[in-house]
Formats: C-alpha cells, sequence, structure tokens
C-alpha cells in the first residue's frame, strides 16, 4: 500500500479515533499511578482526536485484481502510519505475535461480515483493510482513524498488546461499517450506539470463533487484554454492564445496564463508552431471547437494523431499537422485549435533551458545555416577563427555525450549545452558531456584556 502523506492521514483521521480503552480509565490509571505510559497515551489519544480534516476525505480505495484485501504493517514504535508492510492473506507466519494476531483478526473479522451478513468488507465495495502493529511506546490502546485500524502494544504492566484479544479486531472493524452505514455520529446516545455496535459484533466474532452458541458465551469484550494480577475479567460486559472489573488501578466499572441509570456528562462525547452498556445488554438479552448463535440469530437483526435505512447519523437508543424491532420479523416480540429489560420503548424519543414539553412556548434557554477547562453555563429568559433583554431576545427568536439547523460533530475544546426556543430544541457545536445564535447565547449566558 502506498505510503500515507501526514496530510491525508490527517485529514482521515479527522473522522474521529474511536479509541477502544475509554479515556475516563486512561485517566484513573493515570491518576492511581502517575507514570508517562498513561499521560503518553492520553497525550496521544488526545492528538489523534485533535486533527481535523479542511477537506471531505477521500472514499476509501478499491480492491483490484490480484491485490491484496488486507496488508498489516509494522510502525515499529513510531506514530507514522502505516509503517512497513509485514504480511498479507497468504504469507506464512512472520513469528511477530502482533502482526500475525493482526492478520489472523481481520481475516476473521472480514469473514464474518462477508459470510454471514454478506457485506463486501467493511465499505460493502471490497475496499482493502489497512492494519498497523506496534504503534508508539507503551500505547495502550487501538483505534480505527477513518482509513485503517491501529493498535499498541499496551504498557506490559496492566495491558498487554492489543492484538491479543481477537474481539479488539472486530470491535475496530466493526467502526468502520458503521461509519460506511449508519454514520452514526460519536456522541450521546448515538455515539453510545456507535461504540455498542462495534461491541456487538465483536462478541459475534468471537463467540463465532469458538462455535459457542449465545447461552454459552460469556460476553466479555476484551477479555484477554489484561495482565496477570490486574482484578478484570474483561474491559465491558455485555450481559452485566458494570462488573467487568474492579482494580485498584482501574478503578470500578462504571457502566449501566438500564436506562435509569443513563450517565448525563460531557466527558467523552457525552459519555459514549460508559452508556454502551444499556444498548450491550439489549442485545444480550435479544440474542438469548431468540436464540442459537449470536451472529446468526440477534446478530442478523442488528446489521439489517444498521444497514436498513432507518437508522441514520443521529438516531438514539429509541429509534435504533424501534429499527431493530421492525427489522426482527418474527421475534418482533423478543427484541422488544429485550428493549424493555434494559428501559428502552422501541419508537419513543430519546432519554434526554428532547424538546420542551406543551405550554413552554414562552421560554428560552440556552446551556453550553465543554471547553478547554469543561465548565457548563447556563440562563433561560421568559419572554412574558419584564425583562430588559425581552425585546432582543423576542426579535432573534421570531428569525431562529431551530427544526432548521443540523450541526457537524464537536471539536476538541470547544464549546456545544444546546438552545430550547418555543418548544423547539437544538444542540450545536460553537463552530456551527448562526450569527442569531451567538447573540443569543450572549444575551442569556452573559448579560453583563451586552
Amino acid at each position: 500500500m502506498p505510503r500515507t502523506t501526514a496530510a491525508a492521514r490527517l485529514a482521515l483521521a479527522a473522522r474521529g479515533c474511536r479509541g477502544f480503552v475509554p479515556p475516563y480509565l486512561l485517566r484513573h490509571l493515570a491518576e492511581a499511578a502517575p507514570e508517562p505510559t498513561w499521560s503518553g497515551t492520553l497525550a496521544e489519544d488526545a492528538r489523534l482526536r485533535g486533527v481535523r480534516a479542511a477537506t471531505a476525505p477521500a472514499p476509501p480505495p478499491r480492491a483490484l485484481v490480484g491485490v491484496a484485501a488486507w496488508t498489516v504493517h509494522d510502525a515499529a514504535g513510531s506514530t507514522d502510519l502505516p509503517g512497513r508492510p509485514v504480511l498479507r492473506p497468504g504469507d506464512p507466519p512472520t513469528g511477530d505475535e502482533a502482526v500475525d494476531e493482526a492478520g489472523a483478526g481481520v481475516t476473521a473479522s472480514l469473514a464474518l461480515f462477508s459470510e454471514v451478513y454478506g457485506r463486501d468488507s467493511y465499505d460493502d465495495r471490497g475496499a482493502p483493510v489497512s492494519l498497523s502493529v506496534h504503534y508508539g511506546r507503551n500505547y495502550a490502546n487501538a483505534f480505527w482513524d477513518g482509513t485503517q485500524l491501529v493498535f499498541g502494544d499496551g504498557d506490559g504492566r496492566v495491558f498487554g498488546r492489543m492484538t491479543r484479544a481477537v474481539d479488539v479486531l472486530g470491535h475496530e472493524l466493526s467502526h468502520a461499517v458503521t461509519e460506511h452505514s449508519a454514520g452514526l455520529v460519536y456522541e450521546g446516545q448515538s455515539g453510545a450506539l456507535n461504540e455498542s455496535v462495534s461491541d456487538v459484533f465483536a462478541s459475534c466474532l468471537k463467540q463465532r470463533l469458538l462455535g459457542q452458541e449465545a447461552a454459552e458465551g460469556d460476553w466479555l469484550v476484551g477479555a484477554g487484554l489484561f495482565l496477570p494480577g490486574v482484578a478484570a475479567r474483561g474491559l465491558r460486559d455485555l450481559a452485566a454492564p458494570g462488573t467487568a472489573y474492579d482494580d485498584p488501578a482501574l478503578g470500578r466499572d462504571p457502566q449501566p445496564g438500564h436506562l435509569d441509570d443513563y450517565v448525563e456528562t460531557d466527558d467523552d462525547n457525552g459519555g459514549v463508552h460508559v452508556n454502551s452498556g444499556i444498548p450491550n445488554r439489549a442485545f444480550h438479552l435479544a440474542a438469548l431471547a431468540v436464540g442459537g448463535t449470536s451472529w446468526d440469530g440477534a446478530g442478523r437483526i442488528w446489521y439489517a437494523a444498521l444497514t436498513g435505512g432507518l437508522v441514520g447519523p443521529r438516531t438514539d437508543f429509541a429509534g435504533f431499537a424501534a429499527a431493530t424491532v421492525a427489522a426482527a420479523g418474527e421475534h418482533a416480540d423478543a427484541v422488544a422485549g429485550a428493549w424493555a429489560g434494559v428501559g428502552v420503548r422501541p419508537g419513543t424519543g430519546s432519554a434526554s435533551g428532547g424538546p420542551e414539553p406543551a405550554g413552554a412556548t414562552s421560554r428560552v434557554r440556552v446551556r453550553r458545555s465543554g471547553g478547554f477547562a469543561g465548565l457548563t453555563a447556563a440562563g433561560e429568559l421568559d419572554l412574558d416577563s419584564d425583562d430588559e433583554r425581552r425585546g432582543e431576545v423576542a426579535g432573534l427568536v421570531d428569525r431562529i427555525e431551530l427544526g432548521r439547523l443540523s450541526g457537524g460533530p464537536p471539536r476538541p475544546d470547544m464549546f456545544v450549545y444546546d438552545f430550547d426556543v418555543r418548544g423547539q430544541h437544538a444542540r450545536l457545536p460553537e463552530q456551527d452558531l448562526t450569527p442569531d445564535l451567538r447573540r443569543l447565547a450572549e444575551l442569556l449566558l452573559d448579560p453583563g456584556d451586552r
């Protein structure tokens, strides 16, 4: 594969790196045992998240006759991707465990999507897959950067190499599948679904390789990552979110398994790694209720929902649940019951951040979160009050149509705004505010500056 230029790689990385190890866990490790390993991994993750493309990403390359379906590269401890090509289909094992595990894992992952779901590579158009191993020094994470799969070797104390667990390979390739199908935006509930879909197909992959039925699987993701002495069964547990680990260095698994315990946070793009436990458990319950194997039973339903046109970039838990029920056929009641088991009613809307209730048309609210310091501010005004700002705010409100506005993904160290205007709601990142919305935010959040 031709070497990716620095500019092209940065543009592609802006599609959003989905780190396998969540940032809250890495921060806990850094606080529990300050050392260069964790600060280095966090710094590298921050650098990758901070990259933003100036132009639209190029489409993935097409596979040609005689060109390998995948290539494993050796980054040799650098962050210069992709590195030296070292393994392609048909080559003998190299003796490098990370290289050979990556080759076996991507082969099995592609086979799952091809043989079970009829998908031709991650884009369904035969794109060759590029993988890089030995990324960075003591880098304890893995990610899909919009153009390739990347795996670190771990820190050697808590985490081993990221290729040890085949479900990590499946998880990261599934992010590419989601990007090229529903395109679930990586924040809030849609971001938690993005993470969950990757855990779902990672579990299907692992159980398929082990020849297990759904009732026989351990439902752990990343079970092979932790080194001896770490009190962790895995990184996540789809059957029992919140129980995967409890270790002095790691802390305690914070995932909820029910919508009642949904974590409202500005951290980790709105808690995408934490709240994925809710749809994860829904899939586990569905897989048991449908019966048979996870990949051929509930997995087919989830794949049909992801690719069937009912799931879009901003779909929330309820919308995704409705899509799975619609795709379930004779198993519709079983799937609906699985979602009910985690407190999600298909098609009933988001758990939070929805529109104002009827009768709230005189209230105007703005909430700002994020930014470098992670601060939150909120303000509101009643248009029926005698507030001196009322005239200008009313004029702005008359021109604002929130239903016609849409924003892109949030950017690091920039704010995200929630607007409630006369019963309508919209969430927009700072860079997508119109002049009227920017002025409205100034009036309600910084009244002293008007």
